[in-house]
């Protein structure tokens, strides 16, 4: 007995006889392009030459069978045999068990179902293969340690230019149930064509997209257009977040803004921020010092920031500073916000200067508190 070829896969010569025998009332058989038969409707002919089949190959014409040949010939039936095409290229035979004169009208219909299939099935195949691609090669720029030259072979095979400015979004889908994450894939690559996609957890996906251009040069205000438009058209059918990382150009672009996508990503969730769009532009330093807090650098900045946690039981210090940092150390604009009288402020910061040995109006001593608070939230 002989095993099947790998040319014709078994399981579309299953389907091929499945919904054939579903419409004629004759058993169908599906040979391989050696002529073994790799499908049947009778399994005990299953991975059997058939000499008609290697006629029908050999000589690319349809063989018909009656009872007196099927006598003399080895693992044949009577019937027709039709060998079938893809790319015009022979890959197998279908053969209709049966009278030649019943099944005849049936077997160019079978023929011409069965290189549908085969070009369907190869068409699936080659998605799939083009998919798998695409999420290695964004697997590879976001790891910024893939071979260069493999890199551009990859590229070139998908269409896609190399060189071409791309910036990182992580789409953080909130609901942990795996069919929302198959559907919220299916509407970014139906949506997001030029982007390049990988699963890069169980509850999120990131877009390598190219970089918005206006007038020859990168647009954040396009950039920012772009990705709420996203956020709010997902936001109707998903939960999501969308964080997106910096511009960058050259070779390790992307590389480098994953890395700062991945550093606001971190910052948004040790801050506890509740926004659905995240712009790494809008908190560069602490994002970018979000995960130096282990760093014994980080230990000595924050150091005066510890020193008025401990002597801040209330924490009111702490909030006046955090207020005055964000109102750009304007005086005025802070008494406001706190609704508290201007002296009352002074005499706050002054204890502030007291507990820390540091001037509030020394940009290097007010830079050095700054970065404590940023990295002690």
């Amino acid at each position: 007995m002989l095993r099947p070829t790998n040319f014709l896969e078994e399981s579309t010569a299953r389907q091929i006889v499945q919904r054939a025998m579903g419409i004629i009332a004759y058993s169908v058989n599906v040979m391989d392009n050696n002529g073994v038969i790799i499908a049947s409707g009778d399994a005990s002919r299953l991975f059997q030459r058939h000499e008609g089949a290697v006629l029908a190959l050999t000589e690319n014409r349809v063989v018909e069978i009656d009872v007196a040949t099927a006598a003399h010939l080895k693992g044949v039936q009577p019937g027709i045999n039709l060998p079938f095409c893809f790319r015009n290229q022979r890959v197998g035979v279908i053969g209709i068990s049966g009278d030649p004169l019943q099944v005849r009208n049936y077997a160019e219909l079978v023929k011409m179902a069965a290189e549908l299939m085969v070009e369907q099935a190869a068409l699936l195949d080659q998605h799939q293969w083009e998919k798998r691609y695409r999420e290695e090669l964004a697997n590879q720029l976001l790891q910024g340690t893939g071979d260069r030259a493999a890199l551009e072979v990859m590229a070139a095979y998908l269409g896609l230019d190399l060189l071409q400015p791309r910036i990182v979004w992580i789409i953080e889908l909130h609901d942990r149930q795996p069919h929302l994450l198959r559907e919220l894939l299916n509407e970014l690559e139906s949506g997001q064509r030029e982007a390049l996609i990988a699963m890069t957890g169980l509850n999120e996906l990131v877009l390598l997209r190219p970089a918005s251009w206006l007038q020859g040069s990168w647009s954040q205000k396009l950039e920012r257009k772009q990705a709420q438009a996203l956020q709010a058209r997902l936001q109707h059918r998903f939960n999501v977040r969308l964080i997106v990382g910096g511009y960058f150009a050259g070779e390790e672009g992307v590389f480098r803004s994953g890395l700062t996508a991945r550093a606001t990503q971190a910052m948004a969730r040790r801050l506890k921020l509740r926004h659905k769009s995240l712009f790494y532009d809008d908190y560069p330093l602490p994002s970018l010092l979000c995960d130096m807090c282990e760093d014994w650098r980080a230990l000595e900045l924050s150091k005066p920031w510890r020193i008025l946690s401990e002597q801040d039981d209330k924490g009111v210090l702490r909030h006046t500073l955090r207020q005055y940092f964000s109102r750009n150390c304007d005086q005025t604009q802070t008494a406001l916000q706190l609704h508290i009288h201007v002296n009352t402020l002074r005499y706050r910061l002054q204890r502030i200067e007291a507990i820390t040995g540091l001037k509030i109006n020394v940009l290097t001593t007010a830079l050095q508190l700054y970065i404590g608070m940023l990295l002690n939230e």
